[in-house]
């Protein structure tokens, strides 16, 4: 009889042990707010500081932060999120995150959360009226004029910049990449082509019209349709390009490659359509709906991106913030006749901010597209394929996107 007694008292203690353990851990759980960022160890005393200045702030909440390596972002995100544990916050591309909330994987985020932000930035970050991310951090190229090439009239659209004449001889008036990635989509969107049904309007018919007449008459290198946006910058180091429209962090690169061209180099804003509106390149933060700390992860994200520390992290690289009091700051406003071309370069591309294109439409298919786009450009710059029938078929077949 003792025997029995003395295996209930032990299992009673192991319960009261196993309970104690399990209350802990959630209790931890429901604390530790689990940080993932996309490549960004070299700046881990910067985010290091941020999290022991929140922690400090909020005794409460603890931040675990890890770094994940850019190219794997995607693929551990999608298998962390199909799990019952994943991250609270990480650090995503909308596109990315686009996906993830067409499925359903994301917690809704309240507008009013969201109020530190342009509307316009944050409208980028939306879908089925939504909010499913925070921003993070953004780009807008500028453009890049080799004054060598003496041009009086500095183009402000992308119809100034193809009407100028240039001798063959002595170079190309630009290059752009037009089908990598969104390229191409990212200019028709300035001129409000952006759906199945503009892309086969008058307008549209007309710009592939020009493209191809650049492309048949070397007015644009041939490999236009098939290198990258890297590929077109050596060219411009290389003195073959009269304008290039790039983001500002390349500008660095110029100056240590090719001083002779970067010595040359004046600043013009983003090149526009008809809108007269500028695109931007936008980094986000999102919380899994499955995370177990979703408002203090939301917490932490608009303490990230506050003013103090979204000018301290630009300061430190070539982005610009989204945070609208940092936007305001005269490190992004104040310019003068001596300022060098990479502060002109980041005055520019912060002011471009304010008059910001609306993105292409939120569809579930876009790499499709991005492919789509470019295989018709080339069927009708290579292959003569009739422009008019061409873009009515990628009109059907965009609809089905």
């Amino acid at each position: 009889m003792k025997k029995y007694l003395y295996i209930i008292i032990l299992l009673i203690i192991l319960a009261i042990i196993f309970s104690f353990f399990t209350i802990n851990k959630e209790k931890d759980n429901n604390n530790t707010v689990v940080f993932w960022t996309l490549q960004l160890g070299t700046f881990d005393k910067y985010i290091n500081n941020i999290i022991n200045d929140f922690e400090k702030e909020n005794p409460d909440i603890k931040i675990k932060w890890i770094d994940v390596p850019y190219s794997e972002g995607e693929k551990r995100t999608l298998a962390a999120v199909l799990t019952d544990n994943p991250p609270d916050l990480i650090n995503l591309t909308p596109d990315f995150s686009l996906l993830l909330a067409q499925k359903g994987a994301l917690y809704n985020i309240a507008p009013e959360k969201l109020k530190d932000y342009p509307q316009s930035i944050t409208n980028m970050l939306k879908y089925n009226d939504n909010y499913f991310g925070i921003p993070f951090y953004a780009t807008s190229a500028v453009t890049l004029y080799n004054n060598k090439f003496n041009i009086n009239k500095k183009p402000k659209t992308y119809d100034d910049l193809f009407n100028i004449k240039l001798d063959n001889t002595i170079g190309f008036i630009t290059m752009i990449s037009l089908c990598e990635n969104d390229t191409l989509l990212k200019i028709l969107n300035k001129y409000n082509i952006n759906s199945a049904e503009t892309i086969k309007s008058e307008e549209s018919i007309n710009i592939y019209k020009t493209l191809k007449y650049l492309y048949d008459n070397n007015r644009i290198p041939k490999e236009s349709i098939t290198q990258s946006h890297r590929e077109a910058l050596e060219k411009y180091m290389s003195g073959q390009l009269a304008f290039i429209v790039t983001g500002a962090n390349f500008i660095n690169m110029i100056k240590e490659n090719a001083p002779s061209i970067y010595n040359s180099t004046e600043i013009l804003p983003q090149l526009t359509g008809n809108t007269g509106l500028y695109d931007f390149s936008l980094m986000n933060f999102v919380i899994p709906e499955k995370s177990k700390n979703p408002e203090a992860a939301i917490k932490f994200a608009i303490f990230l991106t506050n003013k103090t520390n979204q000018l301290e992290f630009a300061k430190m690289t070539t982005i610009l913030p989204v945070n609208k009091l940092a936007l305001e700051d005269e490190y992004f406003t104040s310019i003068n006749k001596n300022s060098d071309i990479q502060t002109k370069a980041r005055i520019i591309s912060a002011k471009q901010l304010n008059n910001l294109q609306p993105p292409l439409k939120n569809i579930k298919n876009k790499k499709e597209l991005n492919t789509m786009s470019a295989n018709y450009l080339q069927d009708i710059l290579i292959n003569n394929a009739d422009i008019e029938k061409t873009l009515n078929e990628f009109s059907e077949n965009w609809e089905k996107l």
